[in-house]
């Protein structure tokens, strides 16, 4: 385990430096405390998921054996509303689907947003309103349910420095995010 970690901070050292002549330096030393970190945790999976990109920057968590589909989206929306994050919308895609005459799993698709945060980070960076708002994905495999929802980490710290107060926001909706996926796991209010 040393080694692979030497290896890659040795890889990650040479790039660094090969690309400092266009501005990397400078990207670098404007990103928030735990990027680097991030950056490895996102490359690893990236490579255990054989280049899945979808799968490296998402978190995913396995819904416990016997929790119900409404469990698990009724206490997901319980901590919405005990967070101050609204539900703006839910597409139970799976039931559109079978509507239209295809078989599907479980695929229900949840948006939350708190107005406020994401108004004051889209005015730090308008980019930022294509991962807006965030979502929760349930998601039925061979195996059970599963939550998915972004890595919120790779915004935060892999961005540019916010000003605190955005941070501070920012830190309070990827807490939420986590929560909702904990809780929503375990089918716990």
């Amino acid at each position: 385990m040393k080694i692979k970690n030497l290896f890659k901070a040795a890889i990650l050292a040479v790039s660094v430096t090969a690309l400092s002549g266009c501005g990397t330096m400078n990207a670098i030393s404007n990103l928030n405390d735990g990027a680097g970190e991030t950056f490895m945790q996102i490359w690893d999976k990236w490579v255990e998921a054989e280049g899945d990109i979808a799968e490296a920057t998402m978190w995913e968590v396995k819904v416990e054996e016997g929790v119900e589909l409404e469990d698990v989206i009724d206490a997901i929306n319980n901590v919405g509303i005990n967070r101050n994050i609204k539900n703006v919308g839910e597409l139970p895609l799976s039931e559109e689907l079978k509507a239209r005459g295809v078989e599907s799993g479980v695929v229900h698709v949840m948006s939350f947003c708190n107005p406020d945060t994401a108004r004051k980070m889209i005015d730090f960076s308008p980019a930022m309103g294509g991962f807006l708002p965030c979502r929760v994905n349930i998601i039925e495999k061979e195996d059970g349910l599963y939550i998915y929802t972004m890595n919120m980490d790779m915004a935060i710290k892999m961005g540019r420095k916010m000003p605190p107060e955005l941070y501070e926001a920012t830190m309070q909706v990827r807490n939420t995010m986590w929560e909702m996926l904990d809780k929503g796991s375990r089918g716990e209010f």
